[in-house]
C-alpha cells in the first residue's frame, strides 16, 4: 500500500508540474510603464509563449516611421506587438524571445526577469547579453 502511495504521487507531479510552470510563467502577464512613464505595455499568453504590446505613449510619432520595411512605416504603434516568442526559462526568467525598438527600427535578442511582482527588467542585446541595455517597468496596479 505504501509502495501504491508513493507511486501514486510520482505519477500524478508529473501532471500538476506543467500547470506550476504555466501559473509561474504568467506572473510576468498585466501591465506594465516604461522608466520615462511615457509608454505602457501589455504582456499576455499565447500558446505557451509571451508577447507584449504597446497599449499607450506620450511620444511624438504615432505610426512605426523608423521601420526598415517600407510597406510598414504607416502602421500605428498603439497595439504594436514589440516583445514576441518569449518562454518561461524558470528562476523569474523569460527568454528565447525578441523585442522591437520603434525609436531605432530595430529588432534585438531579449530576456525578462521578474525582479519582484512589481519590476520587470527587460534586456534587450546582440549576440549575447553582455552587450545590451536594460529597462525596469513597473506594473500598473
Amino acid at each position: 500500500m505504501k509502495k501504491f502511495i508513493t507511486l501514486l504521487t510520482i505519477v500524478s507531479s508529473f501532471f500538476t508540474l506543467p500547470a506550476l510552470a504555466q501559473s509561474k510563467g504568467n506572473a510576468i502577464v498585466g501591465e506594465w510603464m516604461s522608466p520615462k512613464k511615457d509608454s505602457k505595455f501589455e504582456i499576455y499568453a499565447s500558446n505557451n509563449k509571451y508577447y507584449g504590446k504597446i497599449i499607450w505613449g506620450s511620444g511624438a510619432a504615432t505610426t512605426d516611421q523608423k521601420n526598415p520595411d517600407e510597406k510598414l512605416r504607416n502602421r500605428p504603434l498603439i497595439g504594436l506587438v514589440m516583445l514576441t516568442d518569449f518562454v518561461f526559462d524558470g528562476d523569474d526568467t523569460w527568454g528565447k524571445g525578441t523585442i522591437y525598438d520603434p525609436r531605432e527600427g530595430k529588432y534585438y535578442s531579449c530576456k525578462l526577469t521578474l525582479k519582484s511582482p512589481n519590476e520587470l527588467n527587460v534586456r534587450g542585446f546582440v549576440g549575447i547579453s553582455l552587450f545590451g541595455r536594460s529597462e525596469i517597468w513597473t506594473r500598473i496596479k
